[in-house]
């Protein structure tokens, strides 16, 4: 049962019956997501939020995304983002995660479902992306935001905060490693090119 609901998912994501639990489930995780970053933006100035809490904002835009969808509105370079924005910053805080129980003797609950949350994140962000047909700007724009963020993150300091001292380099590297391997799996993507539909 639960095979063939995946298998569904997977081959058609956009049904509501998919798409209308996904936005709860993301409206929701977004919500939690900030108030898990208070700290962080409290001690930021606000000109700079939009570039602290990484993956409740990805899940912000994917909710819209799916909404737009809802809707009856046509995929734009708006959807690619949201779904990009998913795939690479779930599996950033995948790999943080994953690096951080490398240095623990102990792993707490909490620490498994952040990951595997941020799992589903990446799994949510591949299932509409891949079936996805979207032109040039589409990419770059994504792109471009995915590399602005890293700068802000990297090179003003905005990261976020990290479980434990010393993941600043996994934290750098892995970032802007994802984005230039998803730069280039956008540009080889199968229907590049075409309008996204």
């Amino acid at each position: 049962m639960l095979f063939q609901i995946w298998r569904d998912f997977w081959q058609n994501p956009r049904q509501a019956r998919y798409m209308v639990p996904l936005v709860v489930i993301n409206a929701g995780g977004s919500v939690y997501g900030y108030y898990w970053y208070h700290q962080q933006l409290a001690s930021t100035p606000i000109y700079y939020w939009l570039f602290v809490a990484d993956s409740p904002f990805s899940t912000t835009l994917f909710a819209v995304a799916l909404v737009a969808c809802l809707r009856g509105l046509r995929e734009s370079w708006f959807s690619v983002l949201a779904f990009v924005c998913c795939l690479k910053y779930g599996l950033w805080a995948v790999i943080i995660i994953s690096h951080f129980w490398l240095t623990k003797e102990m792993i707490t609950p909490l620490e498994i479902m952040l990951w595997l949350s941020h799992w589903g994140m990446v799994l949510e962000g591949w299932a509409y992306l891949r079936s996805m047909n979207f032109r040039r700007p589409a990419v770059l724009v994504s792109v471009f935001w995915l590399a602005i963020n890293d700068a802000m993150d990297y090179v003003l300091g905005l990261h976020p905060y990290l479980f434990t001292a010393g993941q600043e380099p996994v934290a750098a590297v892995s970032a802007m490693g994802l984005t230039f391997i998803i730069f280039f799996i956008l540009w080889g993507k199968q229907g590049f090119g075409k309008p996204v539909s």
